[in-house]
């Protein structure tokens, strides 16, 4: 079991107390999450020779994790992923969210879950988080509260679990918004990804379904052999042009709710250093960080570049709201909302 360390990290401009926890295993090989946002702020594990690297991009200061455009490692919600023109409809009445992104709802909104402090604290071996979310918040019906919890193995796994109840019928789809590098430094373009997913959702030019199920075979979203994402990433092909690189929905293979499975595998030749994602969602968003260009400035003075990343974001599918063919993202009054992620690092 982890050692759990709690240590004050910063305060938001109304004083609350922002806080980091590092857990850390018997090897040495740590996680570090913060309550602003549910954050993962730092995956610390070895490479092939045995030497220790930071995997995920952040930033050094817990201010400029407020309202940031990458989210780097927050959970959002109450929606994670896009609605389309901000309006869906729940038990027949229609309700009107925050447009943020084009002309679409992205992530819950600008006060979204990943912008608030969660409650928090050390329980068996790892750390719980908590958010109450009041009922009309950023637009959405019934008061929701989530617990998010953090657990760092042994094997260096960090398993996430979330669970949430609402007063009132609503819809919820939470992930994380971690963004890797196996190098600790440099892109991501001469990673190597491998999806078990044989088919993804193509979308519109503002990146909302259309509604269709394609197959990956004999396109550039083919990842069921393990290829750079470099590879096709400036290809002419819609999903590419749409997103200036990788950022899509892929369906896993063989979902059943509530059983974990195999969603990706991500591997560095450089530092040999791997991370499967394996999850109980039946959807992974991919998204090779298009757009971290101008961001704040990043852990130890880092200024991040365009695909120095890329989010393995475990989730239901986009627009699901508005898209009765997809798995439900209904949460009924009284009912649980349980999903799991688990990164697990290793080595080749």
């Amino acid at each position: 079991m982890a050692t759990v360390t709690r240590k004050i990290w910063g305060h938001t401009p109304d004083g609350e107390a922002i806080y980091k926890y590092i857990l850390t295993n018997a090897s040495g090989a740590s996680a570090v999450v913060s309550n602003f946002g549910a954050a993962i702020v730092s995956v610390n594990v070895p490479d092939r020779d045995g030497k220790l690297a930071d995997v995920v991009l952040g930033y050094g200061k817990a201010e400029y994790y407020n309202g940031d455009g990458p989210c780097f490692g927050k959970c959002p919600g109450r929606f994670a992923n896009r609605i389309a023109g901000g309006r869906l409809t729940i038990a027949g009445k229609e309700y009107s969210l925050p447009i943020n992104n084009g002309p679409n709802h992205l992530h819950g909104g600008p006060e979204g879950f990943q912008n608030k402090v969660w409650e928090s604290r050390k329980r068996n071996g790892g750390v719980e988080m908590k958010y109450t979310s009041p009922d009309g918040e950023m637009g959405y019906p019934g008061t929701v509260t989530v617990v998010a919890r953090y657990e760092w193995s042994e094997a260096n796994e960090l398993i996430l679990t979330f669970s949430a109840r609402s007063d009132a019928e609503t819809v919820i789809n939470l992930t994380n918004h971690a963004y890797f590098n196996l190098n600790g430094k440099g892109n991501v373009l001469r990673h190597r990804l491998r999806l078990n997913a044989d088919r993804y959702l193509p979308t519109d030019e503002t990146l909302i379904p259309t509604g269709c199920v394609d197959k990956v075979a004999g396109t550039p979203m083919d990842f069921r052999r393990e290829k750079t994402l470099g590879k096709d990433i400036k290809k002419d092909f819609p999903a590419l042009v749409y997103g200036k690189g990788y950022d899509a929905c892929w369906i896993i293979n063989d979902y059943e709710p509530g059983q974990i499975q195999e969603a990706a595998e991500l591997y560095s030749s450089t530092s040999g250093r791997t991370l499967k994602v394996s999850t109980t969602q039946p959807g992974i968003q991919v998204y090779t960080g298009n757009w971290l260009e101008g961001c704040p400035e990043g852990k130890r003075g880092r200024i991040y570049h365009d695909y120095d990343g890329v989010a393995l974001e475990c989730q239901h599918f986009p627009d699901s709201p508005n898209r009765p063919e997809f798995p439900s993202t209904v949460l009924k009054k009284g009912k649980t909302f349980h999903e799991a992620i688990i990164f697990a690092f290793g080595v080749r």
